[in-house]
């Protein structure tokens, strides 16, 4: 049911945009507003925070069907799930979860800022600041690379609030996007996956309550971690269904174009290349799917969610 939902949403709202918003580099408000309608962009929060209060393997199925059709809708969505919702949800006070998750739930994007121009795969290096000032924190920093940051209207920023401690002094802020010296940069001409924004940020003496510290003190790099092995399981997805939609478009094609008088699938070194990338692409599916199952079932699963990534990941540049 949650696959044929999410499939006729691509297809009925996503689909006769998908070029519009690649040329234009940005997504469709349309296109947003949708997905919080769906209920696709709180697929695991509680129904009473306004989420659908499905399963984390209900999401991966959402990921990946969304990005059978477009992997930009797919990344905005994957983030909002496994890392900002999954975030607030475990490590956030009742009280930030009545008043962000409900946010997230049904209106607002949010962002996960942690990497930094010097802070990119060591991403613990990064130098933005948090000062204690009596009953609130003063970030001062920039962040670089920040998906979803110019659709974000919340924003979970990551900065040591303890430089002493080196990594153990990072710390998790919620901070809201009108905050003052809080500023989102010109999002980058990219590559891909273009209706997706990728905005640097500055924090000039971004002022944020102690109220808004997420978790505790201190707590900012495990959290990191912890989200961030969540996240591969969803880019798995991301990669699986990307990789999908384009083994979906070619084969079509194939047994349709002509050439020397026979179509091109009834050639036996073309179906031998078929065959192969359709048993990748199962194999892909299923790393994926049980990296989810243990993730449910609250077994370990760091090793299969980093096989899932990787293996995904090379069978969609084999497909693409």
């Amino acid at each position: 049911m949650i696959q044929s939902a999410v499939k006729k949403f691509a297809r009925e709202q996503v689909a006769p945009l998908v070029s519009t918003m690649d040329e234009n580099a940005k997504m469709e408000k349309s296109v947003i507003q949708g997905l919080f309608q769906q209920g696709f962009m709180a697929v695991d929060i509680d129904p009473k925070y306004g989420g659908t209060g499905a399963s984390f393997f209900s999401l991966v199925l959402v990921v990946e069907e969304l990005a059978k059709v477009d992997a930009s809708v797919a990344l905005i969505c994957d983030i909002q799930n496994t890392v900002v919702n999954g975030l607030v949800r475990k490590h956030g006070t009742e009280e930030q979860k009545a008043a962000y998750l409900s946010q997230l739930a049904t209106a607002k994007v949010g962002s996960f800022c942690l990497s930094e121009a010097g802070a990119g795969s060591d991403s613990f290096a990064l130098k933005t600041r948090a000062e204690k000032k009596g009953g609130h924190y003063v970030l001062n920093g920039s962040k670089m690379w920040i998906s979803s940051a110019r659709e974000a209207e919340l924003f979970l920023v990551m900065a040591n609030a303890d430089p002493g401690a080196g990594y153990r002094g990072i710390t998790c802020f919620v901070v809201d996007r009108d905050t003052e010296g809080f500023h989102v940069g010109k999002a980058e001409n990219k590559l891909g996956i273009r209706a997706s924004s990728t905005c640097p940020l500055t924090l000039e003496d971004v002022k944020v309550p102690e109220a808004n510290v997420l978790g505790q003190v201190g707590h900012g790099y495990k959290y990191a971690i912890g989200s961030l092995n969540e996240g591969r399981i969803g880019i798995a997805a991301q990669m699986l269904g990307l990789a999908q939609g384009c083994f979906d478009y070619t084969v079509p094609y194939v047994k349709e174009r002509m050439q020397f008088g026979k179509r091109l699938f009834d050639f036996q070194g073309l179906q031998h290349q078929v065959a192969q990338v359709a048993t990748q692409l199962e194999a892909a599916r299923l790393l994926t799917y049980n990296a989810a199952r243990l993730v449910e079932a609250g077994k370990p699963f760091i090793k299969e969610a980093a096989m899932a990534k990787y293996y995904a990941s090379e069978v969609k540049c084999c497909c693409c």
